[in-house]
């Protein structure tokens, strides 16, 4: 037969995960159930001290540049200043803090009521009497926890020990403060009130942190906003207020855009004025003192050439200067939104827009900037965009002045070839005709104006908001925080994620071997028997007759050594192990004695002369062994022993222990007495020392048929199996299979040790019954 000091070949095996899980983390099963328990009751109590919450929703359409629905032709034709959205903008508007601390100081929610409860207070937005408001909320310090009491037979409040009464603002020790009546109350606090006292910034944190904005998709306009509030009706009143501020604070900017246009055309009107008033009067003072009435008709042709031309001129040298104050105005500019000079007269509506549209940047970047940070990556795209916008602008700028100054030249040109008609006209008319360009000049600017603020006034009337609600703000019926069944299923998945978490640790960090696979891993090596943990003190655990599964244990180890190349003829079996403990002598006495049943005869030599164990487990004592021979103070059969254990069992102890028993081990007499007793038994087990204290195993192996190398679970540290194949290389074992000992059952199992394969079966009684292990 052939030896296996050679690698195992690698074999496929299907593993079934959810059964690995379950044999892995099953022997556990009371402290799963302890931790479930403890973990429900923690999610339990969690629950009783939980403000529970409910969800206010409501729903917004905005007008959005690229995605929004045009208006009607007429309201957009009167509402010159309307612009569209980016709803992403209005998205972070209505996110904003500052927003929130309009809301937070018009419902006076800085100043909250509470009413004690069982476990947790419960506020009081619907049940008090009485609502607080500060003269001054800006500057409201915090106060926690004041006392309140109404006193309904006077209609007064009483905090601190006195008496305040109703819609009167009061100096008290916490400030300011006026008590109104409760518009919202349903019914009376039915216990003791309190209130508290916030900064209106700091309050406003907390309900933005419950406050979400989301576009419902890409290619839509409409924003879901949903606020978390313990009280629906507060939810309700913060959403609806905070639409309505958010409305509000846009008309507020277009009105401010309109109002200042308008300012700007009304100034212009005036000093048009002034200067049409100043060629009226020169006109009639010439033709008074000049006597000019009448012009011929070559006069009238040219003056209306004239007039056409100087008309044009006009339009030219307008839009030429519109324009400079448009370039000044965005080459001046330093982010920050302020007046936007008039674009009226400029034909090129594309421009108009772009200055729309940097202005509109401007002023959302102005408003954003004052609630995030400068590296917020919405202000970085918006100022990145802007930064897009002002050479657009400029460039555009360039283009049309040079297309004014082109025909700026040809109209001059034009009119010096009328001009050269004027020296036919008497000097009179040509005056006259002169002043009259101007006064037609300054009319048609004049008029232009006058339609211009007409439009601006119209825009004013029509200013109404670019957004719609389409859902009014509605609270759930029921809360929706916390969620009750994911309270206790959280609780149960802490309880298993604690339990693995402990097992997993408990057995990762160990660095004893704890399981055959780790074996296999570690080693190349088979594992050709397991023996569990006997509880009894006995070390004889297989006799006659007896049927226990760890004497069946033994009996499968006894059929396994074939596999190590022990026959009839190669009868020589050595035991050993890495150190003293790993239960290699009771190994060796219950294999031997395992062996010995089946009719064999069998004898047990006590080769470990350092540390002997075999004859204290037989309860024998002998002055002469294995030493005395090897000094040849006695022949074999003066030292080998009958046991009282089985008739076909002896015994050969250790003798007197050596100072040397390596050196001893070396001499030619071991080889002799092997021999001998080959002769005369059919199975030679020989116990010897551990290979990591002594070199007595790698001295006796070569003159063994086999080796069983016994590893103790949860004793043998793993560094040593990790070295065991390389150490072998160099002082070889021969045949060497391993034996995993001392298994024990894991967790709180009694019937199953779990960490070798899982299965034995136990005989009792005669009667076979399988046990998961």
């Amino acid at each position: 037969m052939q030896t296996i000091n050679q690698k195992r070949p690698a074999q496929k095996k299907e593993k079934n995960f959810l059964n690995e899980i379950f044999f892995k983390y099953f022997p556990y099963w009371p402290l799963f159930l302890v931790l479930m328990v403890v973990c429900t009751f923690a999610a339990f109590f969690k629950l009783q001290y939980t403000v529970p919450k409910y969800s206010t929703t409501a729903s917004l359409l905005l007008k959005d540049e690229k995605k929004g629905t045009d208006d009607n032709q007429v309201i957009a034709a009167l509402d010159q200043l309307s612009n569209k959205k980016i709803i992403e903008n209005e998205i972070e508007v209505l996110r904003s803090k500052t927003l929130m601390n309009v809301v937070v100081e018009k419902l006076h929610l800085y100043a909250q009521i509470f009413e004690e409860g069982r476990t947790i207070p419960h506020s009081a937005y619907t049940s008090s009497p009485v609502t607080i408001e500060a003269s001054n909320p800006a500057n409201l310090a915090f106060f926690e926890k004041i006392p309140l009491r109404y006193n309904a037979s006077d209609s007064t409040v009483t905090v601190g020990g006195k008496k305040y009464p109703l819609n009167q603002y009061q100096n008290t020790d916490y400030g300011f403060l006026r008590f109104v009546p409760n518009r919202n109350m349903k019914k009376m606090a039915e216990k003791p009130l309190y209130f508290t006292l916030y900064n209106p910034l700091a309050i406003s944190g907390d309900f933005l942190g419950n406050l979400s904005v989301e576009s419902s998709s890409k290619l839509s306009t409409v924003v879901y906003i949903s606020l978390l509030d313990e009280n629906p009706v507060r939810g309700e009143d913060i959403l609806r207020e905070l639409i309505k501020d958010y409305n509000q604070a846009a008309i507020d900017d277009k009105n401010n855009l309109a109002a200042k246009t308008l300012a700007f055309v009304q100034d212009r009107i005036t000093g048009v004025e002034r200067e049409l008033d100043s060629i009226q009067k020169k006109n009639q003072a010439y033709k008074s003192s000049q006597g000019a009435v009448d012009l011929s008709s070559q006069g009238k042709l040219f003056l209306q050439n004239v007039s056409d031309i100087d008309q044009k001129l006009g339009d030219v040298n307008m839009q030429m200067a519109s324009l400079e104050q448009v370039e000044k105005y965005v080459q001046s500019k330093n982010d920050g939104a302020g007046i936007v000079p008039s674009t009226v007269g400029l034909k090129d509506p594309s421009l108009s827009q772009l200055v729309d549209k940097l202005y509109e940047s401007e002023l959302t970047y102005e408003k954003m900037k004052r609630t995030n940070g400068e590296n917020n990556p919405t202000l970085l795209a918006l100022r990145d965009q802007i930064n897009k916008i002002r050479p657009s602008i400029l460039e555009n700028i360039q283009s049309q002045k040079a297309n004014l100054q082109a025909s700026k030249n040809n109209l001059y040109s034009t009119n010096s070839t009328f001009s050269s008609m004027l020296q036919s006209i008497p000097q009179k008319e040509r005056e006259l005709i002169d002043i009259n360009r101007q006064q037609s000049i300054k009319t048609d600017i004049y008029n232009f104006l006058l339609r211009k603020r007409e439009e601006s006034e119209l825009s004013i009337t029509m200013n109404i908001s670019d957004s719609r609600v389409i859902d009014q703000p509605q609270a759930t019926f029921f809360p929706v925080s916390p969620n009750k069944k994911l309270f206790y299923l959280g609780g149960l998945a802490v309880a298993v994620a604690l339990t693995v978490l402990f097992v997993t640790l408990k057995e990762l960090l160990n660095r004893k071997v704890l399981f055959r696979h780790e074996i296999e891993s570690m080693t190349s090596f088979p594992i050709i028997g397991e023996i569990i943990q006997d509880k009894s003190k006995d070390p004889v655990v297989i006799r006659q007759g007896q049927r226990t599964f760890i004497a069946e244990q033994f009996r499968r180890l006894r059929t396994s050594l074939g596999y190590l190349g022990i026959t009839p003829k190669s009868k020589k079996l050595l035991i050993t192990s890495t150190l003293s403990g790993e239960g290699k002598s009771f190994v060796a006495m219950n294999l031997a004695l395992s062996l010995a049943l089946t009719g064999k005869k069998v004898i047990l030599l006590e080769f470990d002369l350092a540390n002997p164990s075999l004859s204290k487990k037989l309860d024998v004592s002998y002055d002469k062994g294995v030493s005395s021979y090897i000094w040849e103070d006695c022949e074999p059969e003066e030292v080998i022993r009958r046991t009282n254990l089985h008739e076909n069992l002896f015994f050969l102890p250790a003798g007197e222990l050596p100072d040397n028993p390596s050196e001893l081990l070396m001499s030619p007499r071991v080889k002799e007495l092997l021999t001998y007793l080959e002769a005369i038994f059919d199975m030679i087990i020989i116990d010897s020392a551990p290979v990591s204290l002594l070199s007595d195993a790698y001295v006796l192996s070569p003159l063994c048929d086999a080796t069983l190398y016994v590893i103790k679970h949860k004793y043998t540290p793993k560094v040593y199996l990790e070295r065991m194949d390389q150490d072998n290389m160099i002082n070889q074992l021969k045949n060497m299979g391993i034996v995993f000992n001392g298994i024990q059952s894991r967790g709180f199992t009694k019937n199953g040790y779990g960490y070798g394969y899982g299965y034995g079966y136990i005989h009792n009684n005669g009667r076979k019954k399988k046990v998961t292990q």
